[in-house]
C-alpha cells in the first residue's frame, strides 16, 4: 500500500488561506488506512481550517468529500455532480501524489493543492506502524532474494551481498535498521536456497525504474477502443 501522512498544518492552512471555498476530499484507499487521508482526517482538517479561518476573522466555507480511490477516474466520475467540487475555489486532496495529479488532471480549471506528503510504499506492521518494503523499480529479484528486497531494505542498494559494514546484522547507516542481506541470507537459510548467494547479478539497468522517466502500463488485452493509458 501507499503510505502517506499529513502535511504540516501550517503548511495545509498556508495553502488554502487565499480562499474563502474550500472542497477538502478524501481518499477511502491507501492513505485512509495509514490513517492520513480519509475521511475522519478530512472532517478534522475542515474543523481546523474553519477555526483558523475565525481566528483570523475571515468567513470561509470548507466542505468535505471523499471518494474511494483519486486514483482511478472511475471513482473521480462520481465527484462531477457534487456541490463540493463545483463550488469550491480551491480542492484540497487528501490522496497520495498521484491522487493529486489526477484531480488536476481531471479539474484543469480548479486549484488542486496536496494535503498530503506520499513516504514509500510498505506494510502495516501494527497500528500507526509502517515500514517501507518496494521502490517500485519495474525489475523484481524478490526470486533471488528470499523474497526480501535489496533495493528498499538495503541502505545502498547492494545487489550482490552485504557491504561489508554491518554488524551484528545491522545496517551500518543506520543502527536501528536490519542489515537487509543478513535477512536475506537468513531466509535463504531457511528454504536452502543459500546457493542463490553464489550468483552474480549482473549491473542493474536501471531504466525500468523511475530513472528512466515516468513509467507507464498499458495492458492490451483489457483496453478499450484506442485506449493507450495516455
Amino acid at each position: 500500500m501507499i503510505v502517506a501522512e499529513r502535511k504540516n498544518i501550517d503548511e495545509i492552512l498556508r495553502m488554502v488561506e487565499p480562499y474563502s471555498n474550500v472542497a477538502v476530499v478524501a481518499c477511502g484507499t491507501c492513505v485512509a488506512v495509514s490513517m492520513a487521508g480519509g475521511e475522519a482526517q478530512a472532517l478534522e482538517i475542515a474543523s481546523l481550517i474553519r477555526k483558523k479561518a475565525r481566528a483570523g476573522g475571515r468567513d470561509v466555507e470548507v466542505t468535505v468529500t471523499s471518494v474511494i480511490r483519486q486514483c482511478d477516474m472511475e471513482f473521480l466520475d462520481a465527484l462531477d455532480d457534487r456541490a463540493e467540487i463545483y463550488g469550491a475555489e480551491c480542492v484540497l486532496s487528501l490522496g497520495c501524489g498521484a491522487g493529486v495529479q489526477f484531480m488536476a488532471e481531471k479539474y484543469p480549471y480548479k486549484i488542486i493543492v496536496p494535503g498530503l506528503d506520499t513516504t514509500f510504499i510498505g506494510v502495516n506492521r501494527g497500528l500507526g506502524f509502517w515500514t517501507e518494503m518496494c521502490q517500485g523499480c519495474g525489475d523484481c529479484v524478490l526470486e533471488k532474494t528470499g523474497g526480501i528486497c535489496p533495493v528498499s531494505r538495503c541502505a545502498k542498494s547492494h545487489f550482490n551481498g552485504p557491504c561489508g559494514g554491518s554488524s551484528g546484522g545491522r545496517c551500518e547507516i543506520n543502527a536501528d535498521a536490519d542489515c537487509a542481506w543478513q535477512l536475506i541470507y537468513d531466509r535463504l537459510k531457511r528454504i536452502n536456497q543459500t546457493d542463490r548467494l553464489l550468483e552474480i547479478n549482473p549491473a542493474r539497468d536501471w531504466r525500468a525504474s523511475r530513472d528512466g522517466g515516468p513509467r507507464k502500463l498499458v495492458r492490451a488485452d483489457v483496453t478499450v477502443g484506442d485506449n493507450d493509458g495516455e
